[in-house]
Formats: C-alpha cells, sequence, structure tokens
C-alpha cells in the first residue's frame, strides 16, 4: 500500500533502537525524510545510516530530549508534517518507596516532552493543513500495571491532554493518536525479564498470541497511523498488545 507520505518530513524521538527505531523504519520505507533523535550517539548514528539506505535523508541529534537545549535542538531542524514522540519508561518499583522527585522526572520525560513538542510543531501543521502526531506511550494507560505506577500516572497525563487537543486541532487535517504497546522484544521488555529464559517463557505464555511483538510490526502500525489514509483516526488510544488487555473496547 503507499501511504501517500513520501517527501513528507518527521521527527522521531528515541529512535536508536527499539519502538522508535522500528517507527523510523517503517517511514523511512514509505519515503519520509527523518530527523531522530537519542541520547546515544554511536546507536544513533548506526541506526541513521542504516535508514539512509532507504533513500532518504536522516539528520541526527544527539541529546536527551526532554531538556530544553535538546529539544530546541530538535525542533530548530523543523519543519515537521510528522511528529513521533518516544522516551524510555521510569523504572518499576513500588508507591511505598517513590518521592516526589521520582514523579517529577516521570511527569517531565512521560507526559511534558511529548506535549513540548506536540505545542511547537501543531501551528505549523495546522496552517499547512495537514500533520499527524503520534505517541508511543503503554498498555498501562487502559490497564494500569501495579509495579509501572510512575509509568502509569504520567502517561494518563498525557492522554488526557491528547483527547482534549487532538479534537481541537482535527478541523485543520492534523491527528493526533497515541499507540499503547504490550510487551515488545526490546532493551526494556528484556530489562525487565532479568535475562531469566524462564521468566521470559512465562510472559510469553500469558500473551493471547503467545509471543512479545516486534519492534517491525509496530513501526507499521506508526506509519499507517501518519498515512493519508488515517485522516479519520483522531484522539484514539491503539493497543498493540498481543491480546493482552481483555476488554470490549
Amino acid at each position: 500500500m503507499d501511504l501517500g507520505i513520501r517527501g513528507k518530513r518527521a521527527l522521531v524521538t528515541a529512535a536508536s533502537k527499539g519502538l522508535g527505531r522500528g517507527c523510523a523504519e517503517a517511514l523511512a520505507a514509505a519515503g519520509v525524510d527523518l530527523v531522530i533523535n537519542a541520547r546515544g550517539g554511536e546507536a544513533l548514528e548506526a541506526t541513521a545510516a542504516a535508514l539512509r539506505a532507504q533513500g532518504v535523508t536522516v539528520t541526527t541529534v544527539v541529546g536527551d530530549v526532554t531538556t530544553p537545549e535538546v529539544q530546541a535542538a530538535v525542533l530548530a531542524e523543523g519543519p515537521f508534517d510528522i511528529l513521533v514522540t518516544n522516551a524510555g519508561g521510569p523504572p518499576p518499583g513500588s508507591w511505598e518507596t517513590w518521592k516526589r522527585e521520582d514523579y517529577l522526572k516521570a511527569i517531565d520525560a512521560n507526559m511534558l516532552t511529548p506535549i513540548a513538542l506536540m505545542t511547537a510543531v501543531l501551528p505549523g501543521m495546522i496552517t499547512q493543513g495537514w500533520g499527524r502526531v503520534i505517541n508511543i506511550t503503554s498498555q498501562s494507560v487502559k490497564s494500569p500495571i501495579p509495579a509501572l505506577g510512575l509509568s502509569n500516572s504520567a502517561r494518563a497525563g498525557l492522554t488526557g491532554f491528547v483527547g482534549g487537543t487532538s479534537r481541537q486541532v482535527a478541523p485543520f487535517g492534523v491527528t493526533i493518536n497515541n499507540l499503547l504497546p504490550g510487551s515488545h522484544d526490546t532493551d526494556r521488555i528484556r530489562a525487565l525479564d532479568g535475562g531469566d529464559p524462564a521468566v521470559r517463557a512465562a510472559s510469553m505464555a500469558r500473551i493471547p498470541v503467545r509471543r512479545y511483538g516486534t519492534a517491525a510490526e509496530f513501526g507499521a502500525t506508526c506509519a499507517f497511523l501518519c498515512s493519508v489514509h488515517a485522516g479519520y483516526i483522531v484522539g484514539q488510544n491503539i493497543l498493540l498488545d498481543g491480546g493482552v488487555g481483555n476488554t470490549t473496547m
């Protein structure tokens, strides 16, 4: 399927590995030029080289996108037709030990940073009459995970912002949607499994499809939501969890 976005320009954060890279790869395959960001320069440049092999222009910005300086650096590479926000989730733990600083760090990374990037790019998208924003959040938005309370809280706040803002920008041809990953075979899930094959096998056994998701299939969904075919999808929270969320809606 031709996604109709060849020649568009996208910003993808935390794009050197995992789900962010999966989205960047799918967009590159659709002919989208990219600005990609991550904290690790070596991995970021390796990803950029692989993406350029698909015939698109790729610009890299190294640094922590939760900081004002790096946000300014990535936004200076605009304007953008497409924005994909992504950031590593807060560490697991328990409510008894979390302090105010832990909550503020989670909110800054997983709520306020995506909001800052959206606030910066949405006016340009509105002016040109077309734009796509995808936020990578978590299945915990719909089904909170006790050990990931920091993530549950911050990402729920982002979801509320998107719910209202997406309806305000939709009349101008701009859509905002959230992708809610379950367990995908990335560095984060491997860390949560602790490198234990038995834990990994037990985790996959609890998923109806009996496996972890892949970055490639996640990226394909992201690219479709960025396409010309997805203009009627507004303010949605789309689960990619292999059927773990046992709900009717």
